[in-house]
């Protein structure tokens, strides 16, 4: 017994020291596991918080941004409005060129950017606000009389994008949409364009189904200004505007965004309704007053009924204010179905 007894202590130590052996494998594995886990997740987070870079092609100019820019400059009323609603004021270093008062609902946010100039600043105080970013409503503001060309402020570090929907011959919604959602691009906030934009599609559509079916689409005259000869709309975003309240613009024939025309082919045309847009140094009594004293005019149906809808220009510009032009029109030409 004594000789079969004896090798049994060294055969525990052995079987110890094994089990001792595969547990450090064991941990130096796990540790080696969870170091790599530990690795692809951090590397996962970094690759998701680094921005891609956005490509946009705007009127015909191509651009990159590797980055959110981060000192915007709006140049127009509906420029800045879109930003504002895209809630992007803290992305502003500054505003101009308002055609009217900015909406009630974004006056907090636009009390707090500074107001460059009137209407276009000079270059000298476009460039001290060191703008990184400049949005324009109209290609205007990149001409040598204003800000310069858009090559010459990409050359100083200034990006610039122009509201094409402004700038195209007949514009519908939903090119006013399509800058709305590449703005929401450029400054990484896409959800919110596109909530803002089914925002605007829900109204507009709920305006449309108050309208309901229309036998006879009105006749409507769109009246700018003017006295020898009325300025009026065409060929524009105005006239997609008067189409989607189911009525038709009498000059929507004219391959042009606005025109002058005779007040004898007013009177040929003779519309239900005629726009007043409200802006200017001409007051909306003073149109009124014009219209309603032209002798020529005094057959016309709108004005032996005094139809008229004030419209302002702001509310006729491509941008967030569709679903308040839509609602102005709308309750016009139809009072009794629209309030």
């Amino acid at each position: 017994m004594n000789k079969c007894s004896k090798p049994a202590l060294p055969l525990v130590m052995l079987a110890l020291a094994m089990l001792l052996l595969s547990a450090c494998a064991a941990g130096n594995t796990a540790q080696t596991t969870n170091s790599s886990a530990n690795r692809q997740q951090s590397d996962a987070s970094q690759s998701t918080t680094q921005e891609k870079a956005v490509e946009i092609e705007n009127m015909g100019v191509k651009m990159v941004f590797p980055e959110a820019p981060k000192r915007a400059v709006t140049l127009n009323q509906h420029a800045t409005e879109v930003m504002l609603a895209l809630g992007l004021e803290s992305s502003m270093v500054g505003t101009a060129y308002l055609d009217d008062q900015i909406l009630p609902k974004y006056k907090t946010q636009y009390d707090k950017i500074p107001v460059l100039a009137k209407q276009y600043p000079s270059k000298e105080v476009f460039m001290a606000a060191a703008p990184d970013f400049a949005y324009a409503g109209w290609k205007s503001a990149f001409n040598d009389k204003n800000l310069g060309s858009r090559e010459e402020l990409a050359q100083q570090g200034v990006q610039t994008y122009v509201q094409e929907s402004s700038n195209k011959p007949g514009p519908i919604l939903e090119d006013v949409y399509r800058d709305i959602l590449n703005i929401g691009r450029i400054f990484r906030v896409e959800e919110r364009a596109e909530k803002l934009v089914n925002d605007i599609r829900a109204q507009v559509q709920s305006i449309q189904t108050q309208i309901g079916t229309v036998e006879r689409a009105p006749k409507v005259f769109v009246y700018d200004s003017g006295e020898d000869k009325p300025f009026t709309a065409a060929n524009n975003y105005l006239t997609s505007l008067i189409k989607s309240v189911k009525a038709k613009n009498i000059f929507d024939d004219i391959d042009k965004s606005f025109t002058e025309v005779s007040w004898e082919e007013v009177v040929n045309r003779n519309p239900d309704v005629i726009i007043i847009l409200d802006y200017g140094d001409t007051s909306l009594a003073d149109k009124e007053k014009l219209l309603l004293s032209k002798p020529a005019l005094a057959g016309v149906e709108a004005i032996k009924n005094k139809r008229f809808v004030v419209l302002p220009l702001s509310a006729a510009a491509e941008g967030v204010r569709a679903p308040i032009a839509l609602k102005t029109l709308a309750a016009g030409l139809y009072p009794d179905k629209v309030k």
